[in-house]
């Protein structure tokens, strides 16, 4: 598949009908994760920001993991949170999963999301050398 654009998908309740893909591989080594949630099986499956952001990352590094990455290969994150209170609570989270990895990473405070019980949102970009795509990621 060298040279090709890899698209995995997660079935959440959104990509289908909305058009995108929960992760994109370029022949350049990125990997690009769209907005990660708490939503599990169509539901909002935790309720504090430091529980939404560990789940959101999670489902992020599960789409990583399908393509042969670990939390090792991050490089960016992107933190949405609909209140600055939660900043502390979700930089916990952010840390205990990246902190020997210490990606790029921005934290930003948003309106809102499209189900009123979601509070954090995340994004990630992952990288590994091109050489090694069709491996294991190691």
């Amino acid at each position: 598949m060298t040279g090709s654009v890899r698209r995995i998908g997660s079935d959440g309740p959104w990509e289908e009908a909305f058009g995108y893909s929960r992760a994109v591989e370029l022949p350049n080594g990125m990997v690009l994760v769209s907005g990660c949630t708490s939503i599990v099986n169509g539901h909002v499956a935790a309720v504090g920001p430091y529980d939404q952001a560990v789940t959101a990352f999670g489902v992020a590094l599960d789409a990583l993991k399908e393509l042969g990455l670990r939390a090792e290969h991050v490089v960016r994150t992107r933190m949405y949170i609909t209140h600055a209170r939660d900043v502390d609570e979700v930089g916990r989270a952010h840390r205990e999963l990246f902190g020997e990895v210490r990606p790029a990473a921005s934290m930003l405070i948003v309106d809102g999301f499209v189900d009123p019980g979601l509070i954090v949102e995340v994004e990630v970009e992952a990288y590994r050398d091109p050489e090694d795509r069709g491996g294991d990621g190691a």
